[in-house]
């Protein structure tokens, strides 16, 4: 699995017209399945987010995870593009990533498993949908993180 977290002042996910999700301060995670995902790749990952400390304490130090931060929220979006390889040419392919019936499972069982470490709601776009994700990042911090490069 890859994903992307970016810290976030505000963050939020519509389809259509329709707002299916918002946060202010916290973490907008994209997430990126291949076949060869497992629980194994999820409990890491999700560890990982939830322990990364990188928001500010009162010094203005990233030293904080976000279950330290009052009130932050989590959006999780699934995106697909970010199993691209690029090695060759310039049509990025996609063909490490997972089709939706090895995806969709993988990625509820990362959001639930989430979920339950963070210990709030952890909202979500609606996977395959074409959503525009609106964001403030906050920093900038973006933090990339491919469950298969743990060394």
């Amino acid at each position: 699995m890859r994903i992307v977290i970016q810290r976030v002042l505000e963050a939020s996910v519509a389809i259509g017209q329709q707002q299916v999700a918002s946060i202010g301060k916290g973490m907008l995670i994209l997430v990126g399945v291949e076949d060869a995902d497992n629980d194994e790749d999820i409990e890491w990952l999700c560890h990982k987010v939830v322990g990364l400390r990188i928001f500010n304490d009162n010094q203005g130090i990233m030293n904080l995870p976000i279950t330290g931060i009052s009130g932050a929220g989590i959006i999780v979006v699934s995106q697909f593009t970010l199993m691209a390889s690029v090695k060759k040419g310039n049509r990025p392919s996609y063909i490490r990533a997972s089709r939706p019936e090895v995806a969709i499972p993988i990625y509820e069982r990362f959001i639930s498993r989430l979920q339950q470490l963070f210990g709030n709601q952890v909202q979500t776009g609606r996977f395959g949908a074409d959503m525009q994700v609106h964001l403030v990042n906050d920093g900038p911090v973006t933090i990339c993180i491919d469950s298969k490069n743990r060394i």
